[in-house]
C-alpha cells in the first residue's frame, strides 16, 4: 500500500530531526528525559486544538510545534494552525511560555519558522538549531529570534 504524502514528509521531519540530535518519539511513549531535545509526535492538545505534528521540548519544557505538511504544499498559510497548536498546550504540560515560541510548518523539504509575535511565517534559520533553543527561551522572544530568521537553510541543518 502506498504511503499518504503527509507520511512521506512526517518520516523526512523524523530524519533531520534524529540527524540533529533529537529525540523523536511517540505521544505514546514519552521519556522527557531521553535527551535535551524531545520532539513529541502526535500529541493531543487542549479541545478545540487539535494534535499537533510534532511538540519540541527543550529540557523538559515545551517550546515549539512543527507542522508537517505533504512535500509542494504551500507553507504560507499554514501559520494560524501552528499559532492555534502553540496556544492549546494542555495545562499540566510544562512549557518554556504561553504562547510557545517557536512554531515551523514543514514539508521535510522546506521548512518556515513563525515568531509568535508576527502572523506569517519566514524561512527558517540554520541557527534555530536544538542547541541554540535554550538560551533562545530564556531570553525576550523579541530580541532573541529575530537574528534566527535571517538565513535559509535546508531541513537537514535545522533543530
Amino acid at each position: 500500500m502506498a504511503k499518504l504524502p503527509e507520511a512521506a514528509a512526517r518520516e523526512a521531519i523524523d530524519a533531520a530531526l534524529i540527524a540533529a540530535g533529537w529525540a523523536v518519539q511517540d505521544a505514546s511513549a514519552v521519556n522527557l528525559h531521553a535527551g535535551r531535545g524531545v520532539a513529541i509526535r502526535e500529541l493531543p492538545l487542549k479541545s478545540g486544538h487539535g494534535s499537533a505534528d510534532y511538540l519540541l521540548y527543550v529540557d523538559r519544557r515545551a517550546a515549539g510545534v512543527v507542522e508537517a505538511k505533504k512535500a509542494g504544499a504551500t507553507l504560507t498559510g499554514v501559520e494560524p494552525q501552528t499559532g492555534k497548536y502553540s496556544t492549546g498546550m494542555p495545562d499540566h504540560l510544562p512549557r518554556a511560555s504561553d504562547p510557545l515560541p517557536f512554531l515551523y510548518q514543514s514539508t521535510g523539504v522546506e521548512t518556515r519558522f513563525t515568531e509568535t509575535s508576527l502572523t506569517r511565517s519566514r524561512p527558517a534559520a540554520s541557527e534555530a538549531t536544538r542547541g541554540a533553543c535554550p538560551s533562545m527561551t530564556s531570553a525576550p522572544i523579541a530580541q532573541s529570534s529575530s537574528r534566527y530568521l535571517s538565513h535559509p537553510a535546508p531541513m537537514a541543518e535545522l533543530w
